[in-house]
């Protein structure tokens, strides 16, 4: 038993952390919300064809989001390790990583930007605005990775109050870009991207700055050095292969609700994106997760890890239940925001009860995935991920042949979230991956 003086040390390193850390998250989905709410006002064509381009395009920034993660996690591990030169090196490392990382995925994007959008199974009616929104969003991959790095690095350095600022200024900037280009200069589902792309440029421009700032401090050389590269592509592999198999979870399920017809990948879109939003909201005590375990791991320090921890799961699963509750309660306030129309709504107002249903689970699941991403637990998160892939995968296949229509699709993901659960609640309870060090071998 934890004793009380402990937990509200951990209360408030967790807090220090994680509710800063809850506005930087946000911004991606919110990012996404405000552009489906404009974009659902132009038509259901295009709020499919948006869409459909969304869950490509983050599929093609998420699977770097070990960018993120990995960095967070070996930038604590030196700073408990008192080593913070040695900390913003390996930062560095990251973020040149990143940008060339980005160059191929941009490439990709712009030539097989049709191909995805008829493999994830757009509409006639909906491809055209699905292939434009995705070919421009293309551009801002390589800001979204530099932004992915750059806040891994601040993130292990336990500054999670420098990304909200940049991502409050990012999210303001993109909803008045997006309402001058879509409505004010009447370029539609285009205008939409191309306010997106400005705002993470922006973004990307302002985590440099702090950055290199932080650099010129310590010392550290701002040149890039291609054995760090190496080792930071060679730690964010597993993660990569993990990230990979969430893509596909998220992937296959836009595929099949857009093969149910266009009111059902419209209401799939908007229930998506407020998925990703609430994900995010509890992923921001993981956040704290991977920080604050990464730094007590790197000082030796066992018993504040596994107390901290434990704290961190009552936390995730308390805030759960609020969320849940909260999303059935305002269902009517904010349903008519996405699009007006009725029958998109009706599928809607149905599948946010079976979101709400597992956010408790996804409170325990999201803070676990951060604890043993801050301990560097990379190779068994990949192994879990892949397990529960292979769990969802005939489970969704079975909606269209089933007739089973949206409603079905949705409890195959609250199956994904229930096998995921297992599979990290498991491995917590080994305490194999609490391993101390600088660095972890």
């Amino acid at each position: 038993m934890t004793p009380p003086a402990d937990r509200r040390q951990h209360d408030r390193e967790i807090l220090a952390l994680a509710v800063p850390a809850f506005g930087s998250l946000v911004a991606e989905p919110l990012f996404l919300m405000a552009d489906s709410a404009i974009v659902g006002h132009l038509g259901t064509a295009q709020l499919a064809g948006v869409g459909v381009a969304s869950a490509a395009l983050a599929t093609a920034a998420g699977v770097f989001v070990f960018l993120a993660y990995a960095t967070t996690a070996a930038v604590a591990r030196r700073i408990g390790a008192g080593d913070r030169r040695a900390a913003i090196q390996q930062g560095l490392d990251g973020i040149w990583l990143a940008l060339l990382l980005s160059l191929g995925v941009v490439a990709l994007a712009l030539l097989l930007a049709p191909a995805v959008v008829a493999a994830l199974g757009a509409s006639p009616t909906a491809a055209p605005y699905a292939v434009t929104y995705l070919r421009i969003s293309a551009l801002g991959l390589p800001a979204m990775l530099m932004v992915m790095a750059a806040t891994g690095v601040l993130r292990g350095l336990q500054d999670t109050r420098t990304p909200l600022l940049v991502a409050i200024g990012g999210f303001t900037a993109n909803l008045g870009l997006n309402l001058c280009l879509v409505y004010g200069a009447g370029l539609g589902v285009a205008g939409s991207a191309w306010g997106t792309v400005l705002a993470q440029t922006g973004m990307a421009a302002a985590y440099l700055v702090v950055v290199v700032r932080g650099a010129r401090r310590e010392h550290a050389s701002l040149r890039p050095d291609l054995p760090g590269i190496r080792a930071c592509a060679r730690a964010g592999g597993p993660l990569m292969v993990r990230t990979l198999s969430l893509r596909a979870v998220l992937m296959i399920a836009t595929a099949v609700a857009a093969r149910l017809g266009d009111d059902e990948i419209a209401a799939h879109q908007v229930a998506m994106t407020l998925w990703s939003f609430l994900a995010f909201a509890l992923d921001a005590i993981a956040i704290a997760g991977q920080a604050i375990v990464g730094r007590y791991l790197g000082a030796g320090d066992v018993p504040g890890t596994k107390a901290a921890a434990r704290r961190m799961v009552e936390w995730g699963v308390g805030s759960g239940v609020v969320l849940g509750l909260l999303l059935v309660v305002a269902r009517p306030l904010y349903v008519p925001l996405f699009t007006p129309d009725p029958a998109v709504q009706q599928q809607l107002s149905h599948v946010l009860l079976l979101v709400a249903l597992t956010q408790p689970v996804a409170g325990l699941v999201f803070v676990l995935d951060g604890v043993l991403m801050g301990a560097g637990d990379g190779t068994y998160l990949a192994w879990a991920m892949l397990g529960t892939l292979v769990a969802f995968v005939p489970a969704a296949l079975a909606v269209p042949a089933l007739g089973l229509g949206l409603p079905g699709l949705w409890w195959a993901m609250n199956l994904f979230m229930l096998v995921r659960g297992a599979f990290l609640y498991g491995r917590e309870r080994t305490g194999r991956w609490l391993v101390t060090g600088a660095v972890r071998v």
